[in-house]
C-alpha cells in the first residue's frame, strides 16, 4: 500500500460497479479513503450490484468483498470533516460515478453536501478532480457543464470500457474504466496492458 489520502464520492447515476471495483484499488494503494455516498448511490448499487454499503454500522465486508479499515465513510450532511475544509491536504477526489445532477452542481459551485463541496475545494485549491460521468446521450447543457468543469480545471473521465483487451467478465471490462482512473492518478497497476505494449 502507498501512502497518501483520497477523497472519493460516489453518486446514484447508473454504474455502481464502477465505484465498487474502483475502491477495492483504491484502498489498497491509499492510505486512507474518505468517501462519500449519496442515498441514490446506495439504493442504486442495491439494484444493480445486489449488495449496497450500510450507513449505520458501515462495513465493506459485503459490498466490495473483503474488509478495508481504511476507507472511512463520512457523513453527508457532516461539513466538519477534512475535505471540506482546503486545509486538509490530500491527494485528490475521485467521483465515480458522477451524476449529471452532481456534475451540474459543481460545475456552478453549488455545495449543497459534503460532496460536492469536497469538490469545490478541489477546484479552489487546485488538487486532482476526476469526474467519471456515465450517461447517454448528453444534451447540450451537460456538455457545457463538463466543459465547465474541465476548464476549471477537473478531469472528465466518462466511462467508456475499453473492448480492445477482451475482458470475460462485467468486472473485467469495469476494470478498464478503473485502470484509467488509476492512471490519471499517477497510480501503477496491472489491469490492463498499455496499447501495443509487448
Amino acid at each position: 500500500m502507498s501512502t497518501g489520502k483520497l477523497v472519493v464520492g460516489v453518486t446514484g447515476a447508473s454504474g455502481a460497479i464502477y465505484a465498487q471495483r474502483f475502491l477495492i484499488q483504491a484502498a489498497r494503494r491509499y492510505d486512507q479513503v474518505f468517501l462519500t455516498l449519496s442515498d441514490q448511490a446506495i439504493d442504486v448499487a442495491l439494484t444493480e450490484l445486489g449488495v449496497a454499503p450500510q450507513r449505520s454500522q458501515f462495513s465493506t465486508l459485503a459490498w466490495l468483498g473483503e474488509e478495508f479499515p481504511n476507507i472511512r465513510l463520512l457523513n453527508e450532511r457532516d461539513y466538519f470533516t477534512p475535505p471540506a475544509s482546503g486545509s486538509f491536504q490530500h491527494d485528490g477526489m475521485v467521483i465515480v460515478p458522477c451524476s449529471m445532477g452532481t456534475a451540474g452542481r459543481i460545475a456552478h459551485g453549488i455545495s449543497n453536501d459534503l460532496l460536492s463541496r469536497a469538490a469545490d475545494v478541489c477546484l479552489k485549491e487546485g488538487r486532482k478532480l476526476i469526474v467519471v460521468p456515465r450517461e447517454m446521450p448528453w444534451n447540450v447543457i451537460m456538455l457545457r457543464n463538463l466543459t465547465t468543469l474541465a476548464e476549471a480545471g477537473a478531469t472528465v473521465l466518462p466511462a467508456c470500457p475499453a473492448w480492445y483487451q477482451k475482458p470475460k467478465s462485467l468486472e473485467e471490462l469495469a476494470d478498464t474504466v478503473v485502470a484509467r482512473i488509476l492512471q490519471n492518478l499517477g497510480q501503477k497497476h496491472d489491469l490492463m496492458k498499455p496499447w501495443m505494449a509487448e
